[in-house]
Order: structure tokens, then sequence, then C-alpha cells
């Protein structure tokens, strides 16, 4: 295994799961080789349902969810083997109907962009990391937390760097640091779900992701631009793992272990990203987040 020390990554994510469905077996990948990994959760997922059948005793109230979803995500965090931050936001919740109904006030979503980027440009300037992920404008999903994530992990990125921003935010706003490269994570692409559910069909198995591919094909979703192709099939494992820490959220019967983990690292042994911004030479197609990064020019 390659030894990676000195390297830094920061994974900034809307809500505790989202870091081990989108990404996870990249950053357990990078924390085995020694690269210092920090996960960064947005909000606590105060507002979200309990989406495993199967769960025992669902919490009461917001408040009780929080304090639940804590201890799933330190579950998590430990089977992937990185560092977690809570940057202290408050769950906008995933409004449903036809008008969508307001966000709440004081939610995630509808804080001003400054301020809630406030607290993650102090973080970045603290961790110093080389490489940040995040997801792309849209959220990967229209969940206003997820598309108020990439806000403010995008403003991060670029500000962190310049002196003259964010400069009364905390002792003397911290001392700049311009991370290397943004990405954005690419976890369930058409290509991908297209790719795994005919293997499946091919291997006689059902197949979960038949009405996905018809959905999005008629939907007509264009496919953002793939850049970065990192290889992680050994730590699906770590993946599933800090999955299952979640078990408020995700259905251990349900459609994430669907796929025989021998057939996924057959024909998806990777997790892709896009190459969103870079101050370093780069030559695309990458298959390393740190490709043209070097630790000697810090």
């Amino acid at each position: 295994m390659v030894e990676r020390p000195g390297l830094r990554l920061m994974a900034v994510h809307a809500h505790p799961d989202d870091e081990s469905s989108k990404g996870a077996a990249t950053t357990a990948r990078y924390a085995a080789e020694g690269v210092e990994v920090l996960v960064v959760t947005c909000t606590g997922g105060e507002r979200g349902s309990v989406l495993n059948p199967s769960y025992p005793d669902p919490p009461s109230s917001a408040e009780a969810m929080a304090e639940v979803r804590r201890g799933e995500m330190a579950a998590a965090a430990r089977a992937l083997g990185v560092r977690q931050h809570w940057l202290g936001f408050v769950d906008s919740g995933l409004p449903e109907g036809d008008p969508l109904p307001p966000l709440p006030d004081g939610c995630f979503a509808l804080v001003p962009l400054e301020e809630a980027a406030a607290p993650l440009v102090a973080l970045v300037r603290e961790f110093r990391p080389h490489v940040m992920t995040t997801y792309d404008p849209s959220g990967g999903y229209p969940h206003p937390d997820h598309v108020m994530c990439h806000k403010v992990a995008y403003e991060a990125f670029g500000a962190a760097g310049d002196p003259d921003r964010y400069r009364g935010h905390g002792p003397d706003g911290g001392t700049p640091w311009q991370p290397r490269k943004l990405y954005y994570n690419h976890d369930f692409s058409l290509r991908k779900i297209r790719t795994i559910h005919e293997a499946l069909l091919d291997a006689g198995l059902d197949s979960p992701y038949g009405d996905w591919v018809e959905s999005r094909e008629a939907r007509e979703i264009p496919e953002r631009e793939v850049t970065t192709r990192v290889q992680v099939a050994p730590w699906f494992g770590a993946r599933d793992a800090a999955l299952r820490a979640h078990a408020t959220q995700i259905d251990p019967e349900g459609f994430f272990f669907a796929v025989p983990r021998d057939l996924e690292a057959r024909v998806w042994p990777v997790e892709e990203f896009e190459l969103a911004h870079a101050h370093v030479p780069v030559h695309l197609p990458e298959d390393d987040l740190f490709a043209g990064i070097h630790i000697e020019d810090d």
C-alpha cells in the first residue's frame, strides 16, 4: 500500500450519512494510506425521516433524532477511519408538495451565504486541506441542504486563501490557506447505474435499478463530466460498514446492498469525481485526487 503522510483531504457533506453514500470508499482508501481525512457535516440531520423500515424505536423529536444521528455519525467515521466535524447548522428538511411549502425559519438553506460559509472558511484555514470534495451545483439531487452545501463549499474553497476575505471571523479570520483542488462527487451517474444494472441482468440476478435507469433516461438528465476515477474496491467493506452505522437512514436489506460485492468490484471498482477547480497543473483523466500535488510545495 502507498503511504501518503502529510496530505490532507476535506469532504464537505450536507447531512450525517451523506459521507457514507458519496465518496466513502475513497475517503477510506486515503485514510488507510496515511492521508489526513476530515469529513465536514453541515447539518445535524434533525429533520431526516427514519428510512429504515426495520428500525426498532424511531426518535420522537428533532432533538432526539439529532442525538441518534450524532452517534451514528461517530460510528461511521470510525468505520471509514476519518475525522469528522459538525458545522452546526439546522437541517432544512426535504419540502414536498405542489406548491412546495416554505422552508423552516433558521434552517441551513436560508442562512445568508457569508454567514454559512464563515465557519467552513475558518476550518479550511485551520485544517489546510490540499483537496476538497463536495456536490455539484445541483446538489446531486434537489435537496435544499445539498444545494446549499455546494454553495458553502465552493465559497470556502475560493475565499479561504484570500487574506482580505472573512477577516472578521475567528481570531483575525485565520491564516489564509488555498486548497489546491476542488472536486464534485459523482456517485450515482447514469453510466454507473446502467452498467451495474446490465451486469446484474446478465448474471441472471434481479436489479433494483431498472426503474431508476428508465426514469433518468426519460427525464433526459444531463450527465456531468467525469475527470477522475479512483480505484476503491478493497474499501467497499469500510463503505458498507459506514452505511450500516446510519441505522435510521439505511435499510440493511435495501438497494445499497443489492449488488453482490464481487460483481461490483468486477464491473465498477471505482468512485468518480469531477475536477471543478485546480491550482496545480493537471493531466486529465486522473486516477488520484492528489495528482499534481507535491507536499514540498506547502
